[in-house]
């Protein structure tokens, strides 16, 4: 899917456009037991809890491409013929009316996540979106429909206890001090199937993890059960390491900056573009930018071998994964300096004496917590 697929659909999960007519799913508390199963019709609903509802199912469709939305691919072995997969088509192609099959899927959740000490309330909502033709100008044509899209989305949100406070009980015409259970933003979720080329796609779904680095590996296993993707830290890490382990001693600081540089622009110029499809890098592109750089031919085939084996063959990554495109640091064990990747240049390394130095110019005034210095003029 792309980021205006997804905006598509984001902007059904309103009660006046979607499709759902009914909420489904089940509060488990910390010690893995149902307490209340949840099948509540929207239109009974009070109209500020139907949107606090949608609202929570639709978080399942924001983030970042690649980052907290990860594509889901099945094998042609698992649509033909799986458990996870007839059980998710169970769900759809009932629209989620059919109970035992939602007590499965609620129990193939339960048995594997792990949500820690807290409990947590799963929901779930089945949407058939009619479709309207986009022309060739790109605008949609609401009577001109080519299909309906029927999609579930579910989304895992954390219940925590609330700050105690004093409140008011008309029916004992008191007040007494309590705490309530507060349901958070949804920690995970997916939809499915996937909505490519405006149309449903039985081989994918897209996962949503609110934290990056923390996509809860054991609920892809039991609900998909595919290798679970790397996280975006996983990445991170592994990119760096390569880099490090191929280059050696030519992972200089200009190196370093040079890398950072130009997947910064390639981040800034995709999104001045809006283009809706996620941006992408691969080994080969790195390894240009690494040739340019003046590193040896044979130090980066050695990185892109290095990618193809951490990796895998001919992956693609997102930049976004890789780099902060906003920060620009330097750490030792003694000290971090972060500044604008703007000004990265002014950076410079010697070594003096036998030691190492980092020199960054002063050109304005300088704080140190907060105290405007002055420097010793030089003797």
């Amino acid at each position: 899917m792309n980021q205006r697929e997804i905006s598509e659909l984001r902007r059904r999960w309103r009660p006046e456009k979607s499709a759902v007519s009914r909420i489904y799913g089940c509060y488990v508390n910390s010690a893995k037991t149902i307490v209340s199963d949840l099948d509540e019709s929207l239109g009974a609903m009070q109209q500020e809890e139907a949107e606090k509802y949608l609202d929570l199912l639709k978080k399942t469709l924001s983030g970042t491409l690649g980052k907290n939305l990860i594509d889901i691919v099945f094998t042609t072995g698992q649509v033909a013929d799986s458990e996870e997969h007839r059980l998710l088509s169970a769900l759809r192609s009932s629209a989620l009316k059919d109970r035992e099959t939602r007590n499965a899927f609620y129990q193939k959740v339960i048995d594997r996540l792990d949500m820690g000490d807290n409990g947590y309330l799963l929901l779930m909502a089945c949407d058939a979106y009619d479709v309207p033709h986009r022309g060739m100008d790109g605008e949609t044509q609401a009577d001109a429909s080519e299909e309906v899209f029927t999609y579930l989305v579910c989304c895992v949100c954390p219940v925590k206890a609330g700050r105690a406070e004093l409140g008011y009980f008309p029916g004992d015409n008191e007040f007494h001090y309590t705490a309530g259970q507060v349901v958070s933003a949804p920690e995970l979720g997916f939809l499915f199937p996937a909505f490519d080329n405006r149309a449903a796609n039985i081989y994918n779904a897209l996962f949503y993890s609110r934290k990056p680095d923390a996509l809860h590996q054991e609920f892809i296993d039991a609900v998909f059960h595919t290798e679970p993707p790397m996280s975006a830290a996983e990445q991170r890490e592994t990119f760096q390491e390569v880099l490090v382990q191929s280059l050696e001693e030519t992972c200089s600081v200009g190196v370093a900056r040079s890398v950072h540089e130009r997947l910064a622009e390639r981040i800034a110029q995709h999104k001045e573009s809006k283009d809706p499809e996620p941006l992408t890098v691969t080994a080969q592109d790195v390894g240009g930018i690494l040739l340019d750089c003046g590193v040896p031919q044979e130090r980066v085939e050695a990185f892109r071998e290095g990618c193809d084996q951490r990796f895998g063959a001919g992956t693609v990554l997102n930049p976004v994964n890789l780099i902060d495109a906003g920060k620009f640091e330097i750490r030792t064990a003694q000290a971090a300096v972060s500044m604008d990747p703007e000004c990265s240049y002014l950076v410079e390394t010697r070594v003096i004496d036998g030691r190492k130095y980092i020199l960054i110019p002063v050109e304005e005034d300088v704080e140190v917590n907060g105290l405007p210095v002055q420097f010793a003029a030089e003797e």
